[in-house]
């Protein structure tokens, strides 16, 4: 089963090998996406992983607090995008 998870507190020149080779240890990464700031074009510090877990029993708080680059990288469950209006 897949998962999207929301990552956040990315550093800002993280490329999405980095974060690929980083979540591959934990199962099979099907995308990475690095949000990007349309008027400067760098990283917003978050992104999103969709990931086959190699166990789907794994709780995702194991993959909370993984380190990157001297950062500890938030690790959540990604949310549907609700509507603004």
């Amino acid at each position: 089963m897949s998962k999207k998870l929301y990552v956040g507190n990315l550093p800002y020149h993280t490329s999405e090998e980095e974060i690929r080779n980083l979540f591959s240890q934990y199962g099979d990464v099907k995308s990475v996406t690095i949000i990007v700031d349309r008027a400067t074009n760098r990283s917003r510090g978050f992104g999103f992983v969709e990931i086959e877990l190699t166990n789907p029993d794994t709780p995702l708080s194991s993959l909370e607090g993984i380190a990157l680059q001297d950062r500890t990288l938030k690790v959540s469950e990604a949310r549907e995008r609700q509507s603004r209006g």
